[in-house]
């Protein structure tokens, strides 16, 4: 049986709060927030749903800036959430259910995302997100859909 240590459990739980405020910035439009989660280096990777890679912070802001100011509303509700811990690694794998309201009507979508971080001092820090849309596939009998 593999127990965990204290140290380990208490990592865990800082890297899972980590990943909680990154949704949380997201979801409430906060450039601010999403400044102190992510770490600051030319080499941090994000990919968007539906994007090409973006490498690099400031280039990773201007893109957080550019979806924050033509998003009205956004939210993402996180299901299936694996965590892995590997000294000052981690990573959080979920499933990104995403509504939001750009203004011109509402949006949904899921993405499978991966989301890794660093320890940086007594933080974690965001140094790659990479979210893939997923197909929805309709909750009914496939004699009901339209071929």
């Amino acid at each position: 049986m593999n127990e965990k240590t204290d140290s380990e459990n208490s990592a865990e739980a800082a890297v899972l709060d980590a990943n909680q405020e990154f949704y949380a910035a997201v979801q409430s439009l906060d450039m601010a927030a999403m400044n102190r989660i992510w770490l600051h280096q030319d080499w941090v990777f994000c990919a968007h749903p539906g994007w090409r890679g973006i490498t690099g912070w400031k280039e990773i802001q201007e893109s957080w800036e550019g979806i924050f100011s033509s998003t009205r509303r956004l939210k993402i509700q996180v299901h299936n959430l694996t965590l892995q811990l590997c000294g000052p690694i981690a990573w959080v794998t979920c499933l990104e259910e995403i509504t939001s309201d750009s203004g011109q009507g509402l949006g949904a979508a899921l993405a499978q995302a991966t989301n890794i971080y660093m320890k940086v001092g007594k933080s974690w820090k965001l140094v790659h997100h990479h979210a893939s849309p997923v197909p929805v596939v309709p909750n009914y009998p496939e004699s009901e859909r339209v071929q």
